[in-house]
């Protein structure tokens, strides 16, 4: 038998040509595939692996949920088998994690691009519709929020909706979102909270003279109690909207639809989120969702091929394919053509220049 060390050293992708069968990689202690990373691709990846291990000779393959940062980094630390064949994300893989992957070895990174989500801010089914502008979603939960004088800053002092806007209720502001580890988290500070940030003229010039700090201004979340991070665990956020009318939730469109005898989405700038909406583009607040796979593992992880072929296959991911079911939103054709095209060749992503 070869112990998992030198396993670890002869995947790396520095020796050229070498090639392992399965059925030897199996011996080394891992005979199945290992997913990590987002929660709101868990449940998709979820999905697709309980049907590929029904559907052939191999094992389902494990999926954990640690966040979209938290999976990257564990699939960026190494190749062999005490490292993810892949990671799921909720945002694209940024410059510094594929820095990251290339000095411990990952240099084969294949990105999958599987559809798109939306953000929403949800709460208990019984509580009051809202709809919000982004301007008003900023001002609520931005640790600093525009003075009375241009150019001038000040610490966030409103304490219900209402203050915010006049036409909201007069409720406390209780938020409860992602931690910064979070792809929805990422997500929600860029296409929520700056898109109302820019709203403020002197605010959004600042993008051009000075875009440290106008992303400062921007993404800094306030720590005063009205955001609370309330971790990865997107059921636990619905059991405690449940529990209290008067909060507010983050998380992914496809958990709010398959959780909609508890809890509601928010509209945002007068579109409510809905499969349609995110599909067309009109919900505002809406991302792309991905995962990422080591070609170095592709042939050599039993079944690592074939959940790949699954994945991206039209009776999953298509118009009428089983994930739309559970809530994700299909890419246009041509473009599911395409990634599938690429995934199924390996096709990888170029080392960055860092």
């Amino acid at each position: 038998m070869i112990n998992k060390r030198r396993f670890s050293s002869i995947l790396s992708v520095s020796i050229v040509g070498l090639t392992l069968s399965a059925s030897t990689f199996a011996q080394s202690g891992r005979d199945y595939v290992y997913v990590v990373g987002s929660s709101t691709v868990y449940p998709f990846a979820t999905v697709v692996a309980e049907r590929f291990g029904r559907g052939s000779e191999f094992k389902t393959p494990k999926i954990e949920s640690t966040g979209s940062g938290g999976g990257l980094k564990l699939f960026c630390d190494g190749v062999g088998v005490d490292y993810p064949d892949i990671a799921n994300s909720s945002r694209a893989i940024k410059e510094s994690e594929i820095s990251t992957c290339a000095s411990n070895g990952v240099t084969g990174i294949v990105e999958v691009k599987i559809g798109y989500d939306g953000i929403v801010i949800a709460n208990a089914l019984q509580s009051d519709a809202l709809d919000l502008s982004r301007r008003d979603i900023f001002m609520a939960l931005a640790k600093m929020v525009p003075g009375e004088k241009a150019g001038e800053l000040i610490e966030n002092p409103f304490v219900t909706w209402a203050d915010v806007n006049p036409d909201l209720p007069a409720i406390k502001i209780e938020v409860l979102g992602p931690p910064p580890t979070s792809g929805t988290r990422d997500a929600f500070v860029e296409l929520a909270m700056e898109g109302g940030c820019s709203s403020v003229a002197w605010i959004k010039d600042l993008k051009k003279s000075d875009e440290d700090r106008y992303k400062a201004i921007c993404h800094t979340v306030r720590e005063d109690g009205a955001f609370v991070e309330a971790g990865e665990n997107d059921n636990l956020i619905v059991q405690k909207l449940q529990a209290n009318p008067h909060a507010f939730g983050i998380f992914g469109f496809s958990f709010l639809d398959q959780n909609r005898e508890s809890v509601k989405g928010a509209s945002i700038d007068g579109v409510a989120p809905t499969f349609d909406a995110i599909s067309d583009g009109s919900y505002p607040v809406s991302r792309p969702l991905f995962f990422y796979a080591k070609k170095a593992h592709v042939d050599v992880i039993p079944g690592l091929r074939g959940y790949l072929r699954e994945f991206t296959s039209e009776r999953a991911w298509g118009e009428e394919g089983y994930l739309s079911d559970r809530g994700l939103i299909p890419l246009p054709e041509d473009e599911r053509r395409e990634v599938a095209a690429n995934t199924l060749k390996l096709n990888t992503l170029p080392l960055t220049s860092q």
